[in-house]
């Protein structure tokens, strides 16, 4: 065997390692946290972690209204606190950076508390495109 069948032999193998792995990752996608439900609206926290995060990305814009919360730096933030009034009421836990809820058409009030007591609140319309809330804390 010479130098050359040598190095071609070792880039193949490299690259049917590489798409073996890839093909073997491919069913195990990251899928949205479990479906929850607080009075009338049911939500979806999570995003932790990148596959999560875009699953909840891409998972928006099935969903009427998603919230984000991240410190002014941009770090996430989890454990926030929520309260929705207007059309439907709520009260719910952010287990992670995005919050997506399936409410009914109409205006609410979203007021995100973090642990440490800092607040705040934005009102939006909800209809039938996807919006979406940036909570920066």
């Amino acid at each position: 065997m010479n130098f050359c069948n040598i190095v071609i032999n070792a880039h193949l193998r490299a690259l049917l390692l590489a798409l073996g792995c890839s093909l073997a990752g491919a069913g195990t996608m990251a899928q949205t946290p479990e479906l929850q439900t607080a009075g009338s609206v049911q939500y979806r926290c999570g995003g932790i972690g990148v596959d999560e995060s875009q699953a909840m990305r891409s998972a928006m814009k099935d969903y009427p209204l998603a919230l984000l919360f991240a410190a002014a730096g941009g770090d996430y933030q989890a454990d926030i606190s929520v309260q929705l009034t207007g059309a439907s009421e709520a009260s719910l836990t952010a287990g992670g950076p995005v919050c997506l809820l399936k409410l009914p058409e109409g205006r609410y009030t979203v007021k995100a508390t973090t642990k440490d007591g800092r607040e705040k609140s934005q009102s939006v319309e909800v209809g039938k495109s996807s919006k979406s809330l940036d909570f920066r804390f």
